[in-house]
């Protein structure tokens, strides 16, 4: 697997998508985004997408340059239709939307549909973070197809329905949670399957619905929890009808259906409630107080939610992203497709 720079894989992946019919702004904004989510170590939302997303303009399944509407606004709330953008474009410019509002109103929250995918949630409740705010997003596909089994069953009737907070503090890097309700992401599997490599048993039964290692047995990811999986089932039902339900998207299989991102976005204003600085300086001292803890068997030291992914991403942009052959070989060749692969030194 070759290890490549993360500033030129951000050139690799803007690049083509230019190549693809994207404008400049949303190549550099998909492109920071897909690279940010290799740093902090999700692979499965990274540059391994960017041949999938440039499938689906080719598709008209993305439309470069979407127009962005407010189909419905209050003071605090906010309805946007995405039609078929960029995820990342649109979702980005939806949480800046709510940090407005609720720069003004203390709370404010948003819906997002018909937009394609967003990427790692994580990236938009940090942008609340980051202006003194406390984030939350859930994201579902709509009537996309699906790959979760519900407790106690073996069919998919749901998403990976991911869910993501962010609280803004006086720490290194940010405190957040970023996490799917189910027992693995759907792209990890995807990355497992290039890789050639086993997964934990826990994660997926195959389609006669046993467990299995094999990321290409064909069956159903199972939700969050192993033995007590009725409560990352529970999350993520709650996660679907705030994202699926509330957005218009509605839930079951389409199976003549596109990719559907349907987002809920909040974003509660810390000064409304107490100082900031206050609020920031006590979930650094929270942190740290965890961090204080003798380490368990196993473990070499306590991490606070979101540690890991900000020293990786510290790591990796100094020692360069490993990308799998079979990723590298489909870019080198839509390098190639687009009159790029000098340019791009391949």
């Amino acid at each position: 697997m070759p290890t490549i720079e993360a500033d030129r894989l951000q050139e690799i992946a803007a690049q083509l998508l230019i190549g693809a019919g994207a404008s400049e702004e949303e190549a550099a904004i998909v492109s920071r985004h897909s690279i940010g989510a290799n740093l902090a170590g999700h692979d499965s939302h990274g540059i391994i997408l960017i041949p999938t997303y440039i499938d689906r303009i080719k598709r008209g399944h993305i439309s470069p340059g979407a127009p962005f509407e407010v189909v419905r606004e209050t003071a605090n709330s906010t309805v946007i239709d995405g039609h078929w953008g960029f995820g990342y474009v649109v979702s980005e410019r939806a949480m800046e939307m709510t940090i407005e509002k609720a720069r003004h109103g203390s709370v404010a929250a948003a819906t997002v549909f018909r937009q394609s995918h967003v990427g790692r949630v994580a990236d938009y409740p940090l942008m609340a973070a980051n202006a003194g705010m406390i984030g939350l997003m859930t994201a579902d596909s709509g009537r996309s197809a699906k790959s979760v089994a519900p407790f106690g069953g073996k069919e998919a009737r749901l998403g990976t329905n991911p869910i993501c907070i962010a609280m803004p503090s006086d720490l290194e890097g940010p405190m957040f949670i970023d996490m799917a309700t189910s027992a693995v992401a759907g792209g990890k599997l995807s990355v497992a399957r290039a890789r050639g490599a086993k997964i934990p048993e826990g994660w997926i039964l195959d389609k006669e619905g046993n467990p299995t290692t094999d990321p290409a047995a064909g069956g159903v990811a199972l939700p969050l929890g192993g033995p007590e999986g009725h409560k990352g089932y529970g999350l993520s039902v709650m996660v679907e009808i705030l994202s699926g339900l509330l957005t218009g998207l509605g839930f079951g299989h389409d199976p003549s259906g596109r990719h559907n991102d349907g987002c809920f976005l909040a974003v509660f204003n810390v000064e409304a409630f107490r100082p900031l600085q206050d609020f920031k300086r006590e979930v650094t001292e929270f942190a740290e107080y965890l961090k204080s803890s003798q380490p368990a068997a196993g473990f070499e030291r306590v991490y606070y939610p979101g540690e890991p992914e900000h020293l990786r991403a510290q790591r990796l942009r100094k020692e360069g992203i490993s990308i799998e052959d079979a990723t590298w070989e489909r870019l080198a060749e839509l390098a190639r497709e687009y009159g790029l692969a000098e340019q791009l030194g391949f």
